[in-house]
């Protein structure tokens, strides 16, 4: 048994499998997930899980290099933009949704929370732990 950390078996195994520069998504309910990638499917109800709570864990439990996320999130979705904004600050980049979802197929898995506010997705690029 793991003593802290994710206790979900998927994203554990996804962390742990993860190299340098993979991909993982943290995407709201509607994201839509690309033939051949992973999804670990947490929805319960609308909003629940949120996408601040998936986020939060998975950055507790994760090195992070980069943030990308949906330019839309700026006007659309300001409070998740200031969520975002305030947990990574400058490790974001910013793409227009189109480009956004075409970058998840190179995610190892998808995440789907219950989130249902709009553009509340980032792609969590992994870091080197030393």
């Amino acid at each position: 048994m793991k003593r802290q950390g994710i206790i979900n078996s998927s994203i554990a195994k996804v962390l742990v499998d993860l190299g340098h520069t993979d991909y993982i998504v943290v995407g709201d309910a509607g994201l839509p997930v690309p033939p051949g990638v992973i999804k670990i499917d947490l929805a319960l109800t609308p909003g629940t899980p949120s996408f601040q709570a998936v986020v939060g864990a998975v950055y507790d439990d994760m090195v992070i290099e980069k943030v990308i996320a949906a330019t839309e999130v700026k006007e659309k979705n300001p409070d998740q933009h200031q969520y975002m904004d305030q947990q990574f600050g400058e490790a974001i980049e910013y793409v227009s949704h189109e480009d956004f979802k075409k970058l998840t197929a190179k995610a190892k898995a998808i995440i789907r929370t219950g989130e249902t506010t709009p553009y509340s997705n980032c792609i969590l690029q992994s870091g080197v732990f030393f």
